[in-house]
């Protein structure tokens, strides 16, 4: 998945926008069969009036997936939060089990420009979503959460605030069995730490993880460093330490810790390595499907990570 289209499946579902749904004037599907899109455009109607629509000709009663498009930037005069609008319509969805919030390509905003918020209360309002992802950083805000049903975290950011990082380290989430954090760099917010980290990579809370994905970040060394002593991974199966300044120091320390071999499959790509720990890398994990792809190459010793703006 990348962040320059919008999402065609979801959830196993695939996707059906409402507006264009409305212009193309074909009947709607069955409500249960799709991952409905709520999203506006710039001079089209408000993302509020959108949303009122879909509450008005889908069965919502039997939406399962839901993801939320553009509704509008900062300077917009009717911005609106589609947190607040989505809990208040909680009523109406009572099936929601899967939600992306944010499915903005780049040409309607940059991933750092989207304004978010605090995403605490869909926990409240859904305790039944399972699947929660969430694209951009900025004014991005959750509290330590308690869910029994979530099984599936993203949070996709060229910078997530330490805030968020350890109030998902400290959430209480026994059957969530994947995790990806877009960490970001320091210019765009991102402002975690490798101490920040340490409850997830303890693995004390999360007791199912199967897939980690750390990334992103211009600490990737420091996290390939703690990764590689990190309880946590004997009982991964995927681990990612992708798009970020991951060099030939950070992946000496992943061969020199815990044995990686029992993964099927560890995600380097978009990395700083040199042909030679490339080859090491590969030579090292035989069995495993390990993707070290877009290897980048430092100009005047400036690395950066994949997504940042």
């Amino acid at each position: 998945m990348f962040i320059d289209d919008h999402l065609s499946e979801f959830d196993g579902l695939p996707v059906v926008d409402l507006l264009l749904a409305e212009e193309a004037g074909k009947p709607l599907p069955p409500a249960a069969s799709a991952a409905w899109r709520i999203g506006t455009a710039f001079e089209e109607a408000s993302f509020d009036e959108v949303l009122g629509r879909f509450l008005e000709q889908v069965d919502t009663a039997q939406v399962t997936s839901l993801i939320i498009g553009y509704w509008g930037a900062s300077y917009d005069s009717g911005e609106v939060d589609p947190v607040d609008l989505l809990v208040k319509a909680a009523d109406r969805l009572p099936n929601l089990r899967a939600l992306f919030l944010g499915d903005i390509e780049a040409e309607e905003a940059e991933i750092s420009w989207i304004e978010q918020s605090d995403i605490t209360p869909l926990f409240t309002a859904f305790p039944g979503l399972r699947r929660l992802e969430v694209r951009g950083g900025n004014g991005l805000a959750m509290d330590p959460i308690k869910s029994e049903a979530l099984t599936v975290l993203r949070m996709e950011s060229g910078g997530l605030p330490a805030d968020v990082v350890r109030a998902v380290a400290a959430s209480d989430l026994p059957n969530l069995e994947h995790l990806d954090l877009w960490l970001g760099v320091e210019n765009y917010g991102g402002n975690a730490n490798v101490a920040d980290l340490a409850p997830i990579l303890s693995g004390e809370r999360l007791p199912a993880l199967r897939r980690l994905g750390l990334e992103d970040s211009e600490i990737q060394d420091e996290i390939a460093a703690a990764v590689a002593s990190a309880p946590v991974v004997a009982r991964l199966e995927s681990l990612s330490l992708a798009m970020g300044i991951l060099t030939d120091e950070g992946a000496e320390a992943l061969l020199s810790g815990q044995p990686l071999t029992h993964l099927k499959r560890l995600d380097l790509h978009h990395h700083f390595l040199s042909d030679r720990m490339v080859e090491r890398v590969r030579a090292a994990l035989p069995g495993v499907e390990v993707d070290l792809s877009e290897q980048e190459k430092a100009e005047d010793d400036e690395r950066y990570v994949a997504v940042d703006e």
